[in-house]
């Protein structure tokens, strides 16, 4: 079978592993390589390929000739559509197995790590209905289907829900998400209807223009909701109205906030929150900590979940009560203060001014006196002047975004030398990097995943490494 041209029809090929970005990699008889985005381990099936890389294919499937054992049926109506959950058709055991799989297989090859045994990934006890935070999006650019365009009825654009892969001005309209529990849908859906009866323009990407351009909702455990509604352009004749009519339909919400929005992107952190009703804020609790979140904090959007993560960052640091802790890329400062009853001092450090405030104000308002903050850039931190005014680390926990620790960093905690390292992270393929620059100084004696987006292909891990 020839495979010059980048459009080939490969028969019967079986579906072997999955591989970055939610995706699934076949493989033929004669060893070419495809991936997918729908395939699960074990399908057997024939694949239409759309695009030829060097030494790969990209395609879809357009038969099952067997369904994996590994696979089952999606509970969502726009699976396959939105790009949310690329992993909702794969039981949820068989999600842990390959994430697991991942971890250790990114540590081996890509840091070169000599692993211990392995404790089994810890998994969520529902897979469903656990994030506190969504985003969802207005347009008058609603995603149609083929049917809806080759219908040639005039149908309704307006469209309130997620951004389609690959088409940043096409939104899916969604009607039920599973991955934040009511009232998230139902105030969602109260929002648009109304919209839509009162003829309130959604916002036109394109010419940048309308009125209503996004909804945040965030929730916690304890059943606090705030909503953060993003508008171009100041009207209080159609804002006014809207936001009393869903403080009335849902009296529980605990905080109604909006902010006005004119530049060219949705990103609002650098925007004015105008707190309508309710608190500028909602409160989550862990354990005997309280944590106020505001519209611009982060908090991890599982709440379960990050506990048990942080009790596991806690469990492996193995604090005796008299170590002085960093805490890197503290955020709003939660993990240092979920530590702090075990260290006798925690130095906070995170490059975000407004994240830094809110540590301090959550730290005062817990009334924790062992733990800091500062705002610096992590790759400039451990300087004499930092060292002098809090002392040396013995114990450093380190929580980096998905690109890892930039190498400055890792080579100012070599020159730091700290007897442990706890390192956590949304991406084991740089956390596993980053290991592999530390490992001539420092052995991996334990490595925890942690499941903390099931339907989704990502995973955290937590490493601990101790000084050779």
């Amino acid at each position: 079978m020839g495979r010059r041209n980048k459009n080939q029809l490969f028969e019967g090929v079986k579906v072997v592993d999955t591989a970055s970005k939610g995706k699934s990699v076949a493989k033929t008889d004669d060893g070419a390589i495809i991936f997918l985005t729908s395939g699960v381990p074990g399908d057997v099936v024939d694949i239409s390929t759309y695009k030829k890389r060097k030494g790969f294919y990209e395609g879809n499937i357009v038969k099952f000739h067997k369904y994996s054992e590994h696979r089952t049926e999606p509970v969502c109506e726009h699976f396959g559509v939105c790009g949310g959950c690329k992993w909702q058709h794969m039981k949820y055991d068989s999600q842990l197995i390959f994430k697991q799989k991942e971890v250790t297989e990114n540590l081996k090859r890509i840091g070169g790590i000599e692993l211990p045994e392995l404790e089994p990934i810890l998994s969520v006890e529902n897979p469903y209905w656990y994030r506190n935070k969504m985003e969802f999006s207005f347009s008058n650019q609603r995603w149609l289907t083929k049917e809806e365009v080759e219908s040639g009825v005039d149908i309704n654009r307006n469209a309130l829900g997620f951004h389609k892969p690959g088409m940043w001005d096409k939104i899916v309209d969604v009607n039920e998400c599973h991955l934040q529990a009511d009232p998230s849908n139902e105030i969602r859906n109260f929002i648009r209807s109304y919209a839509l009866e009162n003829e309130i323009a959604f916002f036109d990407p394109k010419n940048k223009a309308g009125f209503l351009r996004s909804l945040m909702i965030r929730t916690t455990s304890t059943k606090e909701v705030m909503i953060v509604l993003q508008i171009f352009n100041k009207n209080e004749k159609l804002l006014v109205p809207l936001l009393d009519a869903v403080a009335e339909k849902f009296p529980a919400i605990t905080s109604i906030q909006y902010v006005i929005n004119e530049k060219a992107n949705d990103t609002i952190y650098d925007q004015e929150i105008i707190c309508y009703g309710g608190t500028d804020f909602i409160t989550e609790v862990m354990e005997e900590l309280q944590f106020k979140i505001t519209a611009k904090s982060f908090y991890q959007t599982n709440s379960l979940q990050a506990y048990e993560l942080y009790k596991v960052v806690r469990e492996l640091a193995n604090l005796q009560g008299d170590e002085l802790v960093y805490d890197l890329y503290t955020g709003t400062g939660t993990i240092a203060q979920f530590i702090a009853q075990k260290a006798k001092k925690v130095v906070g450090v995170d490059v975000v001014p407004d994240s830094i405030n809110a540590a301090k104000a959550n730290a005062i308002h817990n009334k924790i006196d062992n733990v800091f903050f500062e705002t610096g850039d992590m790759k400039a931190i451990f300087t004499e002047d930092f060292i002098t005014r809090h002392g040396k680390a013995s114990v450093v926990i380190t929580d980096p975004p998905r690109d890892g620790m930039h190498k400055d960093v890792v080579n100012q905690l070599l020159e730091l030398s700290p007897d442990s390292i706890v390192y956590v992270s949304c991406n084991s393929a740089t956390q596993a990097r980053d290991l592999s620059l530390m490992k001539a100084k420092y052995n991996v004696v334990a490595s925890q995943a942690v499941d903390m987006f099931p339907q989704t292909h990502h995973v955290e891990n937590v490493v601990l490494l101790k000084k050779i």
